[in-house]
């Protein structure tokens, strides 16, 4: 079980699309990462019942630079000086002369990137703050008038790549709001500005090129390349290296085109995405279940895999009391603690968690999928009296942690596994149920 933190889910992330990071926040995984419209009377239903911001919240790559790097000399003159010598490395990539003269013919500076860049990690809101906007009725009554409008495309998706049509119009709806909103920065002027800015300059500058080389293959001209402030684009906002390796062309226009009003190629491709991860079609992400009186809850853990005829034996049912189908082996995700809801989780939650890390992602895209196709809402109360840690309290309580003796093993603001079970291992040296949640409580303990 993983602490959900969620980074200014509500500032048009599109961050990075399939997640990537790797740091305390996420298990390992091994991927690249990752924003179709519909008709003009469609739009104006969409535009103004669904969300018009991305809600993927925000996991980076790993900061591995130190204090002093992070700021460099940001200035127009500083950025032109780091272009010119980008150049020589982008023609050394396969870039042509021209391509790349092009590509960064005016080409600012974007301090407000770097603004938003430098403040994700200060925003955060918790799991359930997170879902009244993930599956809100605006964004589920927009999926089923989503799904009608592109019945039929998203059947020939279904049937080839064998991955559930309701899930794709989800992240459809997570990422771009049905795409109605699909990002207005340029692609190149931001991971240029990401590439010169000293923290990760390494990963943008990778993603600028294959930026580069989607230009130059001419899937997309160059005004109408535009995605997130950090790069991802179009309907379900993939990031460059996502869409070199996984975009497809469905409508057989010869270009994959992800940015056009048509959602065909941008769709399909997300459906390819799930589908090379292993997605296995009608098995579900998750179940919400009852958890008994009594319950080891160290045995809410990722790494315990059981049945769900199994888990019944122990008394974990669904919500009507009987045990949850065995579609395949799964655990016990608590993603509020002890107090909130719990679910049984399968192979499919792990093949969302590809495209983002964050688990309030994946049980956002899991349940409005659910909704859309006419489930109801999730019927556990949430701790609604917490709030999320600032990273300033939770850079706080991973030191109080390691101090007393439940190391953390690093002090980065990150709550994720290594921290989880630090905070477990307090729990259970206090007496209290080691649910590993990093909630306030557990930190004015812990003072």
């Amino acid at each position: 079980m993983r602490y959900l933190v969620i980074a200014s889910v509500l500032a048009v992330t599109g961050s990075m699309a399939p997640a990537q990071t790797g740091d305390d926040t996420t298990r390992p995984v091994s991927r690249s990462t990752t924003d179709s419209e519909v008709s003009r009377s469609a739009v104006s239903l969409l535009s103004v019942s669904a969300p018009v911001q991305s809600l993927r919240p925000a996991l980076r790559p790993a900061v591995t630079d130190t204090p002093e790097r992070l700021v460099p000399a940001a200035t127009q003159s500083g950025f032109e000086d780091w272009i010119r010598g980008f150049r020589p490395r982008a023609l050394r990539q396969g870039i042509s002369a021209d391509v790349f003269d092009r590509a960064f013919a005016g080409v600012q500076y974007d301090a407000d990137v770097i603004r938003r860049d430098r403040n994700q990690s200060e925003f955060t809101k918790t799991i359930w703050e997170y879902l009244d906007s993930a599956a809100s009725d605006a964004r589920v009554n927009s999926g089923k008038a989503a799904l009608r409008k592109n019945g039929a495309l998203l059947e020939r998706i279904e049937a080839q790549y064998g991955v559930d049509k309701d899930v794709i119009v989800a992240i459809w709806g997570l990422e771009s709001a049905y795409g109605t909103f699909r990002g207005s920065n340029s692609v190149i002027g931001s991971l240029a500005t990401l590439a010169y800015d000293a923290r990760r300059s390494d990963f943008f500058e990778a993603q600028l090129v294959e930026a580069l080389k989607i230009l130059q293959s001419g899937d997309v001209q160059l005004a109408n390349f535009k995605g997130s402030w950090a790069g991802a684009m179009g309907h379900t906002q993939f990031i460059p290296t996502s869409y070199q390796s996984l975009a497809v062309d469905f409508n057989g226009d010869g270009k994959r085109d992800i940015w056009s009003e048509d959602p065909a190629d941008a769709l399909a491709s997300t459906a390819n995405y799930l589908a090379k991860n292993g997605w296995v079609k009608g098995m579900p992400w998750g179940v919400e279940v009852r958890i008994p009186q009594g319950f080891d809850y160290t045995l809410a853990n990722r790494d315990i895999l059981r049945m769900p005829s199994e888990w019944a034996q122990i008394g974990i049912v669904a919500l009507d009391g009987k045990a949850v189908p065995d579609h395949g082996s799964a655990s016990v995700l608590l993603p509020a603690g002890a107090k909130g809801a719990a679910f049984l989780i399968f192979k499919n939650f792990d093949v969302i968690e590809t495209y983002n890390t964050a688990d309030a992602y994946v049980i956002g895209v899991g349940h409005l999928s659910d909704r859309i196709t006419g489930a109801g809402p999730i019927r556990s109360e949430w701790p609604r009296e917490d709030r999320a840690l600032t990273f300033d309290e939770r850079i706080e309580m991973q030191r109080l942690l390691t101090a007393k003796g439940f190391d953390t093993k690093k002090i980065d603001g990150k709550v994720g596994p290594l921290t989880i079970n630090a905070v477990r291992a307090f729990q259970k040296s206090i007496g209290e149920i080691p649910d590993g949640y990093a909630s306030l409580n557990i930190l004015k303990k812990l003072r």
